[in-house]
């Protein structure tokens, strides 16, 4: 029996990946994840070093939806309910790993495979924590679909491939390929409109009370950090495409993504990595720490250098390498786990960053989805020790916080993984606009400081509420 291989098929190149998306923008399942290129930037180059490939992807084979419990697996002519891991279930459906063709670019990403969303509340699933609180917009807490055929645009060598499973989906293999062609007419999206103020469900005063009983639970030795995040809504309804091309303007990401899943559709602009898997090669990127952007050259300049120099930042930065290298050390080959870079600030259109890298060589018969499942969620959003911050984050939230600080992720047919971390993102869904903005808390932080993070982190989001008709005075 031949071992089945995948195709690579080159396509006129199309620098405007977000015009190439908007014709299925409106789509069931259509999903774009967005590098954040910029449009008018010269051939080759990008706004950040790790932005280089956008991946569209529309028409799912089998698609993957979580809700408590239960999964609801739908394919061709058959939907199941099934009480399987999700992440098992996934890795069904994925099917044996799959050879990548000789003359495969290096470094080309996903040849096809799953792709959509974790939601942080999928832990449940996974460690013991309280039972989960109910959604009050629906959303699931996995939507991921399998797509046998994908467009990868490659703006570092200007070029787009059609790639999949060999003589699979012939329909969806039209539609990409009159996609790439610009065949297909894009109709104005459905007005968005966004009413009424901005909501936070904890305001000033809650804030320093949890943020208190944080630092009474770290001075007990309970707890060295923990990752407090306050959500923000608004009444919104029609096609959010319009507020993600606002988003993509004022805080263009290298993990940005549209995704319009069911139940909610998810605009996001994170810039943190969270788990990359290329043969055996593991790496992890967290970020922990933050300034803003200055007003002029030397403030800017100003502002990276005391991060980078931050005793605070720095700490915050190492609880979590080390939270990581534990979490990689569930799946990775012992003595393989390094890490080659250390505070390192990384500058975006609103931020600086501090930022780490960890790496390790997958374990002998593990896979990417033993990768994901051992250190989901990210270390990085929730705190250290990881389950007992969870459980403060509980306490103090008393919400779910559906996707945010899950994970955005692709696992490829040939067995490959990248996933960011679902932040400095916006979920609407059932007439409601969500966001949410956090920072970790640890003993040396200040309750006023932490506040004003938020608020930084928030910026953008904001910005889009109000660019669009809202009222973002709550935001404070």
């Amino acid at each position: 029996m031949a071992t089945e291989t995948l195709s690579i098929e080159p396509l006129p190149y199309r620098r405007d990946s977000l015009a190439l998306f908007a014709p299925v923008a409106h789509r069931p399942w259509a999903l774009l994840l967005d590098s954040g290129v910029r449009t008018d930037a010269p051939t080759g180059g990008s706004s950040f070093g790790t932005g280089r490939y956008d991946i569209v992807v529309a028409e799912p084979k089998r698609t993957l939806v979580t809700q408590g419990p239960m999964t609801e697996v739908r394919g061709p002519g058959t939907v199941r309910l099934s009480p399987e891991d999700p992440f098992a279930l996934v890795r069904k459906c994925l099917g044996p790993r799959i050879l990548l063709p000789a003359d495969w670019p290096p470094g080309l990403p996903f040849p096809g495979g799953a792709l959509g969303y974790f939601g942080y509340d999928l832990v449940r699933r996974l460690e013991r924590l309280p039972s989960p609180f109910p959604d009050p917009l629906g959303v699931p807490q996995m939507a991921i679909g399998i797509y046998d055929q994908a467009l990868v645009v490659d703006h570092g060598e200007g070029r787009t491939w059609l790639v999949g499973r060999r003589g699979s989906a012939p329909e969806t293999r039209t539609l990409l390929l009159r996609l790439a062609h610009g065949d297909i007419p894009c109709r104005p999206p459905r007005p968005f409109t966004i009413g009424g103020p901005l909501r936070s469900n904890m305001e000033a005063a809650a804030y320093a009370r949890h943020f208190a009983r944080i630092q009474a639970w770290i001075q007990a030795g309970d707890c060295y950090q923990v990752n407090l995040a306050r959500r923000f809504s608004v009444r919104a309804t029609g096609d959010p495409w319009t507020a993600y091309l606002e988003l993509r303007a004022l805080s263009p990401a290298p993990f940005a993504a549209y995704l319009n899943t069911p139940g909610g559709r998810i605009l996001s602009s994170s810039p943190e990595r969270f788990l990359r898997l290329v043969g055996d090669e593991v790496e992890t990127r967290p970020i922990k720490g933050t300034r803003p952007r200055g007003t002029d050259p030397a403030e800017d300049r100003r502002l990276a250098a005391e991060l980078a120099e931050s005793p605070k930042d720095r700490a915050e930065n190492l609880m979590i390498v080390d939270l990581l290298r534990n979490d990689l050390g569930r799946t990775c080959a012992p003595g393989t786990i390094r890490v080659p870079r250390l505070f390192q600030v990384e500058t975006y259109p609103g931020v600086h960053h501090l930022v780490s890298t960890v790496t390790g060589r997958l374990a002998a018969g593990a896979d990417a989805l033993d990768l994901l499942r051992g250190c989901f969620p990210g270390g990085s959003v929730t705190g250290a020790p990881k389950i007992r911050a969870m459980q403060i984050i509980d306490a103090l939230e008393g919400e779910p916080r559906g996707v945010y600080c899950g994970s955005i992720a692709y696992l490829g047919f040939d067995g490959s993984l990248d996933s960011s971390i679902l932040i400095r993102t916006l979920v609407q869904a059932s007439g409601e606009l969500r966001f949410w903005a956090g920072g970790g808390i640890i003993a040396d932080s200040s309750c006023a400081a932490e506040w004003q993070e938020i608020a930084v982190k928030a910026k953008a989001m904001s910005k889009v509420v109000t660019r669009l008709g809202g009222d973002a005075a709550g935001l404070g």
